[in-house]
């Protein structure tokens, strides 16, 4: 089995062009000979295209009526082959891509100087006539030499035309390498703008927790916390008289037949939007309340409200606990105590100094954050640059490899 070689991008090109020197020199020293040539018969034919031009301006300058017409038409053929000549491009820098593209071009001038000496010549006649064979037999010789570049890139140089093209490769997967390695710096630099930016994040976000953990606003939490579960049982203690509320509310408010007064009635739309806060706002003994429950049980007792039995029954209940019962005393005062140490928590200086200063860290939090999405975007970027050059560099490679291997029987491996 044949051991593969391993060369790195930078040592490929010195084996390569060692084993290849014997083969490669030779086919480029006959294309840059051929392609000299072919630069010859090109001037070759734009001097003998003057030499036409010349001529025929001076016949024209004589004005002689028998040659003058013709003489014009030259003249003008003979600008139409110079321009002609003049976009064909030679090559500097000979390869296989190079000469074909030059022969391709030199082929279609060519082709259309053919046509055009088929068609004009034949008018010109009988004048201009050994002028007109000089630049035949110059531009045959110049197609035989175009000929012979023809044959020369299909039957030989075609054979180097792997060999030379992985030359190309190998420049080309150097150049990339170069650029992954500029990627890689420009994606350190961006990681080490992202890093200290989550690095202030993360201790803005601990000064945060501190403070939210300090007294004031813990404190806050804990009693925020009770008012919640004591809105909770409130609502609890208050569900049979949901409905009986909502409807002595429509009452109220659609006929005034509920007989409320105004802050009966806001009383009583807080007890079912917001009870805790209702029921921490009443007097001791929960007057409004009371007030309210007297007025809902004529009510049920009128078949005002028209509630189902088991529903009014269950209302009935509820109102005598209340009423009779005093079953709302031990939460209203929980909620009464809650209530004040809240506001006496939102009264303190140090609570509002806390806030300022959460305030603060949490704008300074979102600016950071804000900054860290556009580098993080920006790293993307680099990120995808970087795979896309990377998986150039390994297709590189792999034809490096690949061509090597078919061209010269070797296998070797590009690290």
């Amino acid at each position: 089995m044949t051991e593969t070689a391993k060369f790195s991008s930078s040592e490929i090109k010195g084996w390569l062009e060692n084993e290849t020197s014997s083969v490669l020199t030779p086919v480029h020293t006959q294309a840059q000979n051929i392609r000299d040539e072919m630069r010859t018969a090109l001037q070759n034919e734009n001097d003998v295209s003057k030499m036409l031009l010349d001529n025929s301006a001076k016949e024209i300058e004589k004005r002689n009526m028998r040659v003058y017409n013709r003489a014009r038409a030259l003249n003008k053929l003979a600008r139409l082959f110079l321009d002609r000549m003049k976009k064909v491009n030679v090559p500097d820098q000979v390869s296989y891509d190079s000469l074909s593209k030059f022969a391709q071009e030199t082929q279609k001038a060519f082709l259309v100087t053919d046509i055009d000496i088929k068609n004009w010549f034949p008018r010109i006649s009988p004048f201009f006539i050994m002028d007109r064979r000089r630049f035949l037999a110059v531009h045959e010789k110049a197609k035989g030499t175009l000929a012979t570049l023809n044959d020369f890139l299909a039957k030989e140089y075609v054979k180097t035309k792997t060999l030379e093209e992985t030359f190309q490769i190998i420049t080309e997967l150097q150049t990339l390498e170069k650029q992954l390695s500029e990627i890689e710096v420009q994606k350190t630099g961006v990681r080490n703008e992202r890093l200290p930016i989550e690095k202030e994040i993360a201790e803005l976000e601990l000064k945060t927790a501190a403070l939210k953990a300090e007294g004031p606003i813990d404190q806050l939490k804990i009693v925020e916390t009770e008012a919640e579960a004591l809105n909770n049982e409130l609502k609890h203690e208050l569900r049979h008289l949901q409905k009986p509320f909502i409807k002595m509310q429509a009452l109220a408010l659609q006929g005034g037949g509920a007989g409320l007064t105004p802050d009966e009635l806001n009383k009583l739309s807080q007890y079912l939007e917001k009870p805790f806060e209702a029921l921490a706002t009443e007097e001791a003994g929960c007057p409004l309340l009371k007030q309210i429950l007297q007025k809902l049980a004529r009510l049920m007792d009128e078949d005002k409200l028209k509630l189902k039995s088991d529903k009014a029954r269950k209302a009935e209940q509820s109102v005598d606990d209340i009423l009779k019962r005093d079953s709302l005393a031990s939460i209203h005062k929980r909620c009464v105590d809650a209530a004040a140490r809240k506001r006496l928590l939102l009264a303190s200086t140090k609570l509002e100094e806390i806030k300022r200063s959460l305030s603060l860290f949490q704008g300074q939090i979102e600016q950071l954050k804000a900054r860290k999405a556009s580098v993080e975007a920006h790293e993307a970027v680099k990120e995808n640059a970087h795979n896309e050059v990377f998986d150039k560099i390994r297709n590189h490679k792999k034809a490096i490899e690949k061509n090597i291997d078919n061209s010269i029987g070797k296998k070797v491996q590009i690290l």
